[in-house]
């Protein structure tokens, strides 16, 4: 006769077994190591916030060997940095978008070569978008109850199959940490691997949250908004078909993709909707 706890704790253990496999010890700071995760067959993902020193970088691999990395970009606003090995020596991590509100998770780190460590609990949110006080924007995150023990920046949050659901942080909050998901923190690391950072869209515009949009204020002389043929007095209502009502929802639209690319702004011009292309330029 099967007893249940115990093949829970199996189950349990099978699931940090494998997400360990690509949980990765980051020594780029002067404290304690911190983690990271296997993002490419040369390429970590971790926390921005872990790496403080851009030489003498190190990792460790869950079998104990020690390589030097180089930093390959960086994006401060959501605390992600991507670091590259000089070998393809890595198995990527196997990563799920399927997150829902009381889903027993795992948090796994490996701050010490002693091996991978965890805590576990259920996921109690899913929110966003959030702007950060590092000064960027998530699109959405995570927060659970599980412990974010010293070293677990960087490290994955994995579901009970093992796989990678986000990558955790405590550098975007003052005093706890969330979750990056993984579909935003993908998203952020192949334009680090492509560009080094992550760029972002501009306007030129100063705006107000009205009642169906956002009131033009001011444009910024020559700026892609002046140039495109937006006034002042203009509502914004969409951009490139996203809905924008506040701030937030045109940071968000104006993401990397839609630099030096012409997108379609919608506005109400007199009360009339009309669309204007804009070509979008880069945040600097």
């Amino acid at each position: 006769m099967t007893n249940p706890l115990t093949d829970f704790s199996n189950g349990l253990t099978s699931a940090v077994e494998k997400g360990g496999a690509s949980t990765i010890l980051v020594n780029a700071r002067k404290r304690y190591p911190a983690s990271g995760i296997v993002y490419a067959e040369d390429l970590v993902l971790t926390a921005d916030h872990v790496v403080t020193r851009e030489e003498d970088i190190k990792v460790i691999l869950p079998d104990g060997k020690e390589l030097k990395a180089t930093l390959a970009g960086r994006d401060p606003g959501s605390d992600l940095a991507l670091l590259r090995l000089a070998e393809n020596a890595l198995t990527p991590a196997k990563t799920s978008n399927d997150v829902k509100v009381g889903q027993l998770v795992l948090a796994l780190g490996r701050p010490s070569g002693a091996g991978v460590q965890a805590s576990w609990g259920i996921v109690t949110a899913i929110s966003g978008p959030a702007r950060t006080h590092r000064g960027g924007l998530l699109d959405e995150y995570i927060q659970t109850e599980t412990t974010p023990y010293p070293g677990f920046s960087g490290g994955p949050l994995i579901n009970t199959e093992g796989d990678v659901l986000g990558l955790n942080t405590s550098g975007l909050t003052h005093g706890s940490a969330l979750t990056i998901p993984a579909k935003v923190a993908w998203r952020i690391a192949d334009a680090l691997a492509k560009h080094g950072t992550v760029k972002r869209g501009y306007l030129g515009v100063r705006t107000q949250p009205v009642a169906n949009g956002l009131l033009v204020l001011w444009l910024e002389e020559g700026g892609p908004a002046e140039k495109g043929g937006l006034l002042v007095g203009d509502i914004l209502v969409s951009v490139g078909g996203q809905s924008v009502s506040d701030p937030d929802h045109l940071f968000s639209a104006l993401h990397s993709d839609t630099v030096g690319k012409s997108v379609a702004v919608g506005v109400l011009r007199g009360g009339k909707p009309e669309t204007i292309n804009v070509m979008v330029g880069e945040r600097k």
